[in-house]
């Protein structure tokens, strides 16, 4: 919203206002105090989402800061009493758009929320790129280049984002196929969009940009080639890759930011699009080396089209064996027998929104003075964190949640792990078989416990289409049915 209003300052054609002159008068320094503290509170919401205990402190550190963001660029000087108004019922109609989509956006649907949240990041530096153009560029040779780069570095990762983000959100939620778009030569195809956007960025620059009549063409071709570049990136990735495409896109927004605020000159947009891109990064890098994979291999390897070998130079072994199947009376037994029981919640665990059977369950052996522990796989679900956030909706106490790191090293000391649909975050062929497409991928070594019980609503293969020899082992029971309803059936047994 910052931005929308900064554009409209720029613009000296929009019924908002026209362009003022840069200066150092106090309304300027008065203006940077609040961009300053709303800066410090966007570092301090980060510090505060990386650890569940102050999560919603972090929430609350952003909450505040966008808010004085707002409310210093709406009392700008430099917007007229209209522009005002115009601003005022954007955020209006924002702002209960965003109330309505977050009070009935269910816990299994925030990863296509998040995606779909993307996408209007790109969309708005799109549109405030178009706007800016036909602005003011500078005064000088120099300073008319340097603005047409930053318009042409808005507009077409803006574009980028968008359309990735929407693929990303219609494979989310199953508008789109969770399988790989592989066109022949998609390589090619993709290294001639990108030379294509580069060459034309520099005819904008240095050509065609400082007249407007002539600089519209080139730099809606950029964007329409960029609009299918990111539709392109995405429809190539399986659905297996989707918590770090999230990710990913995640850091482009704000990278976006970044670049449409070098080009409204708004000191704010930068350092807040810096945090979003560089933290959304490192998250992708952390997640990608969970997985053991590059970001190159997720973004243009095509990861998850079938089963097929990747890893190694003949075929992944054929899983056979005889499954033992459990019931809910047996498996409360061995629950109360044990000493140490570790869940692993899966996707199926949110998909059956089972997350508070799960909380009753542990909280009844914990009652009974049993070990009670969960874990988490980096890229369990389908965002970042989405286990964490559901078991903390159920009021699961954070010290007894831990990363794989934490707990993989006590599963030889544990009676009983119960994994709750999750399939390949779980599946051994990842450590033992060098064929398989997951191979080299760190699992939660779940069979190292004395008895695995997994929570399935059948017998197919997980998201990444990777079959499971873990089902087949002589310590694993299976437990059919809906999550749900199995752990409702568990907790009245226990």
């Amino acid at each position: 919203m910052p931005a929308l209003a900064e554009s409209a300052i720029r613009n000296p054609h929009s019924p908002i206002g026209p362009l003022q002159p840069r200066d150092t008068t106090l309304d300027q320094v008065l203006l940077s105090i609040p961009y300053l503290v709303a800066a410090v509170l966007f570092i301090l919401s980060l510090k505060g989402l990386s650890s569940q205990e102050t999560a919603r402190r972090g929430n609350l550190y952003g909450i505040i800061g966008m808010a004085i963001a707002v409310g210093a660029t709406m009392t700008s000087h430099q917007i007229t009493s209209q522009g005002l108004v115009y601003v005022g019922i954007a955020v209006l109609i924002g702002a209960a758009i965003g109330a309505v989509m977050a009070a009935r956006v269910a816990m299994t649907s925030m990863p296509e929320l998040v995606a779909l949240l993307h996408s209007f990041v790109g969309a708005a530096a799109v549109l405030v790129g178009f706007a800016s153009y036909f602005g003011e560029h500078g005064e000088t040779v120099i300073g008319v280049r340097i603005h047409l780069t930053e318009i042409y570095l808005a507009v077409w990762i803006g574009a980028i984002t968008f359309t990735g983000s929407l693929v990303a959100f219609g494979k989310l939620c199953g508008k789109l196929s969770g399988r790989p778009l592989l066109l022949p030569g998609r390589h090619l195809l993709n290294l001639a969009a990108v030379v294509g956007s580069l060459a034309i960025g520099v005819y904008f620059v240095l050509v065609a940009g400082p007249v407007i009549a002539d600089g519209v063409l080139p730099l809606v071709i950029a964007t329409a080639i960029a609009l299918f570049l990111g539709y392109h990136l995405v429809a190539a990735i399986g659905g297996a890759d989707m918590p770090v495409v999230v990710s990913l896109l995640n850091s482009y927004s704000g990278w976006t930011a970044a670049a449409a605020g070098f080009m409204l000159s708004n000191d704010l947009l930068i350092v807040t699009g810096a945090l979003v891109g560089a933290s959304g990064a490192i998250l992708s890098y952390v997640m990608c080396k969970a997985m053991n994979r590059s970001i190159v291999n997720v973004v243009f390897g095509g990861f998850g089209a079938a089963p097929a070998p990747t890893a190694g130079s003949g075929e992944a072994a054929e899983q056979t064996g005889t499954i033992t199947e459990t019931t809910v009376a047996e498996l409360a037994d061995e629950l109360q027998h044990a000493k140490s029981v570790v869940i692993v919640p899966g996707y199926g665990m949110a998909v059956a929104r089972a997350q508070h059977a799960v909380r009753e369950v542990s909280d009844k052996l914990r009652a009974k003075g049993v070990n009670v522990r969960f874990a988490i796989h980096p890229v369990a679900g389908r965002l970042p964190g989405h286990m964490n956030v559901l078991l903390a909706e159920a009021s699961v106490p954070y010290d007894i949640v831990l990363e794989m790191d934490e707990i993989n090293d006590d599963l030889p000391q544990t009676d009983v792990v119960l994994v709750i649909g999750a399939n390949d975050i779980v599946n051994p062929s990842a450590l033992t078989d060098p064929n398989s497409p997951i191979a080299g991928m760190p699992v939660l070594e779940v069979w190292e416990a004395d008895r695995v019980v997994m929570l399935k609503r059948g017998r197919s293969a997980g998201y990444a289409g990777v079959d499971n020899p873990l089902f087949y082992y002589d310590n694993t029971h299976m437990l059919f049915g809906d999550a749900h309803n199995t752990m409702n059936a568990l907790v009245g047994a226990l």
